[in-house]
C-alpha cells in the first residue's frame, strides 16, 4: 500500500512534469511560429500576435481553473485540462490561414492553465511551512520552455513544422493517462468529501480578490513570469534576426535562457522560504534592473571628429553578452516566480487557488501582451532592443509601486502600536 508520504512525492513529481509538458505546448508557437511567419509574410506585430495568442487563453483560464480545483480536487480537473489540450493541438497540425492558427492558438492555450490546477493540487499535499519549497519545484515545470527549444527544432528539421503538433499531441495523451494512474486525491479534497472540511463558496474563494496586495503581486508576477513566457516566445526569432543565427542554433540557445530559469524555481523556493518571499524579490527587481539597462542599449556607432580625421566608435553586446545578460535575467525571474507564490502562501494560505490563480492570470496576461507591445514597438520604432526597454520600464512600474504600499503597510501597523512606534523613533534618533 503506497504510504501518505509516497503520494505527496509522486503528487509533487507528477504534477510538475505535467506542468512541463503543459508548458512545452504553450510555448511551442516560439518555434513553429518562426515558420508560420515566412509561410505566410508576417510582419512583426502578427507574429507577436500568433505567439501570443495561446497565452491569452491559458492566461484567463486561470483563475476559473483555479476555482474548480479548489471545487472539485486538482486531480480530475488536471486530466480533464491535458485531454482537452491533446486535441487542440493535433487540430492545430492541419490549420493553413492566418485566422485558423489564432482561433486554434486560442484552444491550445488552455495549456497554460495547468499551473493553477497544478499549484492548487500539490499544495493540499504539504504544510504551510513547506510551501515555497515546494511551489518553487513545481514552478520549475517552467523548464518546458526549454523542452520546446530543443524538441520541436529537430522535429522541424526531420518531419517538418506541421509534425509538432502531432507528437506533441501524442504525448499529452500519454501524460494525461499516467498522471491519472500514479496520483492519488489530495487530502484536503478527501476531508471535503467525508464531510470533515466544510466547503468553501464562490463569495469566500473570491473575496481575497478584493485585497490590493493581490493587485500588487499580480504585478511582480507580471514581470517575473509574463516577462519570462513573452522572452521565451520572442529570444529565437531575435537571435536570428539581430545576430544572424539558424533556427536551430537559436532554439539551443534560448534554453540558456528557459532552462535555468525553470529549474532554478525550486531553489527560488528554498531561499524564499529561508529569508523571506518579500526580501528575495527585492533582489530579482534589483538585478533585472541592471541587466535590463544593458540590454535595452541598442547597438550604436558614434563617428568622432578627431584632429587627424574622423574615429568611429561602435557600441553594442554581441551575443556572448547578449547571453550572459539574459541567462542572468533568466536566474532572477525563476526566484522571484518563486518567491511571488511565497508571498501568496503567507498571506492567503487558505485561499491560494483563487489567489494563486488571479495572479496566475495576471502573469499570463503579460506573457500574451508583451509579445505584442515587442513587435509593435519594433515596427514603430525600429529598433530590435525596444522590447528590452518596455521590460526595464515595467520593472522600475513595479519596484515603486510595491516600495510605497510595503511602507504604507508598515506605518498602518505602526499607528496601532504605540510602543514599537517610540522605540523605532529612538532607534533612528540615536
Amino acid at each position: 500500500m503506497t504510504t501518505h508520504t509516497q503520494k505527496q512525492g509522486l503528487a509533487l513529481g507528477m504534477s510538475t512534469l505535467a506542468f512541463a509538458f503543459n508548458f512545452a505546448v504553450w510555448t511551442m508557437f516560439s518555434i513553429i511560429g518562426i515558420k508560420i511567419k515566412s509561410e505566410l509574410g508576417l510582419n512583426e506585430t502578427e507574429f507577436g500576435v500568433l505567439v501570443a495568442t495561446p497565452i491569452l487563453t491559458g492566461s484567463l483560464v486561470r483563475l476559473p481553473l483555479g476555482i474548480l480545483s479548489d471545487r472539485f480536487g486538482g486531480r480530475i480537473v488536471y486530466l480533464v485540462q491535458m485531454i482537452l489540450v491533446a486535441v487542440s493541438t493535433y487540430g492545430l497540425a492541419f490549420a493553413t490561414q492566418y485566422w485558423q492558427y489564432l482561433v486554434v492558438g486560442l484552444f491550445v492555450g488552455l495549456a497554460g492553465g495547468a499551473f493553477a490546477i497544478g499549484i492548487q493540487y500539490t499544495s493540499a499535499w504539504f504544510s504551510k511551512q513547506r510551501q515555497g519549497t515546494v511551489m518553487g519545484i513545481f514552478g520549475a515545470g517552467n523548464a518546458g520552455a526549454a523542452i520546446t527549444n530543443f524538441v520541436a527544432p529537430l522535429i522541424v528539421v526531420a518531419w517538418g513544422w506541421r509534425a509538432v503538433p502531432q507528437v506533441y499531441s501524442i504525448a499529452m495523451l500519454v501524460m494525461a493517462v499516467a498522471f491519472w494512474l500514479l496520483t492519488s486525491t489530495d487530502p484536503r479534497h478527501a476531508e471535503r468529501k467525508a464531510g470533515q472540511l466544510k466547503h468553501v463558496s464562490l463569495a469566500q474563494q473570491l473575496a481575497p480578490l478584493k485585497d490590493v496586495r493581490v493587485w500588487r503581486f499580480g504585478l511582480a508576477y507580471f514581470f517575473v513570469f509574463g516577462g519570462f513566457v513573452a522572452l521565451a516566445l520572442w529570444l529565437p526569432k531575435y537571435y536570428i534576426t539581430e545576430y544572424g543565427l539558424d533556427l536551430k542554433s537559436a532554439a539551443l540557445i534560448t534554453m540558456l535562457f528557459t532552462l535555468p530559469s525553470g529549474a532554478i524555481r525550486a531553489l527560488g523556493g528554498w531561499f524564499s522560504d529561508k529569508f523571506g518571499g518579500r526580501t528575495v524579490n527585492w533582489w530579482v527587481l534589483w538585478i533585472c534592473l541592471v541587466c535590463l539597462f544593458f540590454l535595452s542599449y541598442p547597438p550604436t556607432t558614434m563617428t568622432i571628429h578627431g584632429i587627424k580625421g574622423d574615429v568611429s566608435l561602435h557600441i553594442g553586446l554581441n551575443v556572448w553578452v547578449f547571453t550572459a545578460l539574459i541567462f542572468v535575467v533568466g536566474i532572477a525571474q525563476g526566484f522571484g516566480k518563486a518567491s511571488v507564490y511565497r508571498c501568496i502562501a503567507d498571506y492567503y494560505y487558505d485561499n491560494i487557488g483563487s489567489v494563486g490563480g488571479l495572479v496566475g492570470v495576471i502573469g499570463g496576461l503579460g506573457g500574451f501582451s508583451l509579445p505584442i507591445l515587442f513587435g509593435v514597438a519594433a515596427d514603430r520604432i525600429g529598433v530590435r532592443s525596444s522590447c528590452f526597454m518596455l521590460l526595464y520600464g515595467l520593472v522600475v512600474a513595479v519596484m515603486i509601486w510595491t516600495y510605497y504600499a510595503v511602507k504604507a503597510e508598515k506605518m498602518a501597523v505602526l499607528a496601532n502600536k504605540d510602543e514599537l512606534r517610540a522605540a523605532m523613533m529612538k532607534e533612528e534618533l540615536i
